[in-house]
């Protein structure tokens, strides 16, 4: 039942970041075809659920009534809100919509089912290395990419225990994204959207 309830969120995003990643899908594409699967398969759920209960699988009630409004929601939830608990600071939750849609239907997703990750950092421009003390990367992924977006965000790893901390890189990983365990001005864990082959 636990597997049946978190593979929608899987297919959403797995689907979305491989269409952009592997096919260069654009990003509106990529993320309409995760969405879409999404729906469909909520649809079936839905569908199936109907025909155990009533004899009837209802399809089309089930797919515009259920599925759609549930994809709808999240995915709005998903590329427009992230919490200020979930969230370092006010300027974090304020770049939050600079973040690639993809990686925020993937970082929203972690959250979901990791009620304590928080996200350190995300936009950065050159001088935020200066006032870190470290050297200015010429190309991080935290700065506006080509498409306009940031690729790349840092999520706290200080105080939580090592397999949360390496479960969630492993769900990064899985979903098609990149992660790196190192330390700037703290230990943290990097995690970026590959730009598109």
């Amino acid at each position: 039942m636990i597997a049946l309830a978190v593979l929608p969120f899987l297919v959403l995003v797995r689907a979305s970041v491989w269409s952009y990643a592997t096919f260069g899908a654009p990003t509106w594409v990529a993320l309409g075809s995760g969405a879409f699967l999404t729906l469909v398969l909520v649809g079936v759920y839905g569908a199936g659920i109907s025909a155990r209960l009533t004899g009837r699988a209802r399809v089309r009630l089930m797919f515009t009534r259920i599925a759609l409004p549930i994809t709808i929601a999240y995915c709005g939830y998903a590329l427009l809100y992230l919490s200020s608990a979930n969230a370092k600071s006010d300027a974090v939750k304020t770049y939050y919509t600079s973040l690639h849609p993809i990686f925020r239907l993937a970082l929203s997703t972690a959250i979901l089912f990791d009620r304590d990750l928080v996200v350190t950092d995300v936009r950065r421009i050159p001088s935020d290395y200066v006032a870190m003390g470290l050297p200015v990367r010429e190309a991080s992924l935290h700065y506006h990419q080509a498409d306009g977006y940031v690729h790349a965000v840092d999520i706290r790893t200080i105080d939580r225990p090592a397999w949360r901390t390496g479960a969630t890189a492993l769900y990064f990983r899985f979903m098609g994204l990149r992660t790196l365990r190192h330390v700037g001005t703290a230990d943290h864990l990097h995690v970026s959207l590959p730009m598109r082959e």
